[in-house]
């Protein structure tokens, strides 16, 4: 059984909120399965509803005008009987009905009952949940498993995860047997990804082409999904920037060339798609930012950006299966840089990260640049022998304007460090995590 973060929230929900309950994220990355699973063993009493596979109860919630109606009809459509103050009612693909929002103050206030509500980004608008009146709603947001989730799928034992969480913390050498293993465990999640389901086949079988088979019906998914943005040229323009994506991550400049979908096409005509897949939660966006330094965001470059894949497995599935397979043996004549790259944004981007990357001609190109505890952190990913190559890391971290303190190099090597550098193994991406807040103030008398 996979064991997933998000799971200790929907457990901290179900046993102390009185909100609504949002559980967001994209097709396949275990929603359902997670929210149902807290229920069942918290031994709720729950009714479970599907709009997608009940259509037949939109209308129920579309034309209910109290809590008491939907509770009326609902238990009349399914022979479900509601306990006031036990029952929870959970919504899954609650997107088909637009305007839930505006009903989710009324049915809190009301009190009566308990609700989770749970959609896919694919296709849908789910920005309006998000407006909901504070006080009213919570929300998870689910990813595929990150790298510490697959290791404990892949049965690593908490043991060795602690001493992993200590070394970094300490910046001490983990050690050649535990970092080799480790490692392996790494090459693996390149290839079999953090989507449940290719997780579930790769712990019970092994089989790669049983976990490819499923990667791939994922994908065609996304793309069926694609199919329902209303312009045509939109749809057509989503799945060719989808489609391009990973050879624009094997080029050397990482960053997205527009022509390559077609000649003379500029930011402005693929603006909206980006952000419509970024939404979806099918890529991570990087922007460029115009300066390493304090506030990346106000620093945004929005034509110039990187592409990478919501889930690394997905993306290694279109590559076929000689490179899976060098890959998965450490073939140290592969170039995988982008690949670790997008392995890297996957694991800041589940942590809550938002990722830039800087490129300047004087000073070369940051892979990454992220805040981190109120500071500038820039990042180098090198998946070859030549981690102490970086010139331009060093001089970011050099320059006194940036006022940088430390810089990670993500390597295939063990840690040490030097200076402001940190040089981790690249599964190490796995403990970076925000780990202060904005202060505490004491009221102005």
């Amino acid at each position: 059984m996979l064991e997933r973060k998000a799971e200790n929230r929907i457990k901290e929900w179900i046993h102390g909120s009185k909100k609504a309950l949002l559980v967001s994220g994209a097709r396949q990355v275990g929603k359902t399965y997670s929210i149902r699973k807290c229920l069942t063993e918290a031994n709720c009493n729950y009714l479970e509803i599907n709009l997608i596979e009940q259509p037949d109860l939109i209308p129920v919630f579309e034309q209910s005008m109290s809590t008491d109606d939907l509770m009326i009809n609902l238990s009349a459509a399914t022979n479900y009987s509601f306990v006031k103050g036990e029952s929870i009612l959970f919504i899954d693909e609650v997107q088909e009905v637009k305007d839930i929002v505006t009903r989710i103050k009324f049915w809190v206030d009301e009190g009566s009952f308990r609700y989770v509500l749970s959609g896919s980004l694919l296709g849908v608008e789910l920005k309006s949940l998000r407006s909901a009146p504070v006080g009213y709603l919570e929300e998870i947001k689910m990813f595929p498993l990150d790298f510490e989730e697959f290791l404990k799928a892949s049965s690593v034992n908490e043991d060795v995860l602690e001493h992993l969480r200590h070394c970094f913390m300490e910046k001490k050498p983990v050690g050649e047997l535990i970092h080799n293993k480790i490692m392996k465990h790494f090459l693996r999640y390149l290839v079999v990804g953090g989507m449940p389901d290719a997780v579930r086949e790769y712990i019970e079988s092994g089989d790669i082409s049983k976990v490819t088979l499923i990667q791939q019906n994922i994908k065609e998914l996304y793309k069926l999904d694609f199919t329902k943005y209303e312009a045509e040229d939109k749809k057509l323009m989503i799945i060719s920037i989808y489609e391009t994506m990973p050879s624009q991550l094997l080029k050397q400049n990482r960053r997205f060339n527009y022509s390559d979908i077609r000649k003379g096409l500029r930011f402005e005509k693929l603006e909206s798609s980006f952000l419509w897949l970024a939404s979806a939660g099918v890529v991570i966006t990087a922007y460029n930012t115009t300066e390493p330094r304090i506030s990346l965001s106000q620093n945004q470059k929005s034509s110039l950006l990187k592409l990478y894949s919501s889930d690394v497995g997905l993306l290694t599935s279109g590559y076929g299966n000689a490179l899976r397979t060098k890959i998965l043996v450490a073939d140290d004549k592969v170039n995988l840089g982008g690949i670790y790259e997008n392995a890297v944004a996957q694991e800041l981007n589940a942590h809550g990260f938002r990722i830039w990357f800087y490129n300047s001609h004087r000073n070369g190109e940051l892979d990454f640049v992220i805040e981190q505890d109120n500071e500038i952190v820039p990042i180098e990913v090198k998946s070859g022998k030549d981690y102490y190559v970086h010139s331009a890391i060093s001089k970011a971290a050099d320059n006194p304007e940036y006022e940088i303190n430390k810089a990670y190099v993500f390597t295939n090597y063990d840690i040490r460090t030097e200076g402001k550098m940190i040089y981790l193994p690249v599964y190490m991406c796995m403990f970076l995590k925000e780990s202060t807040s904005l202060p505490v103030l004491n009221p102005i008398i």
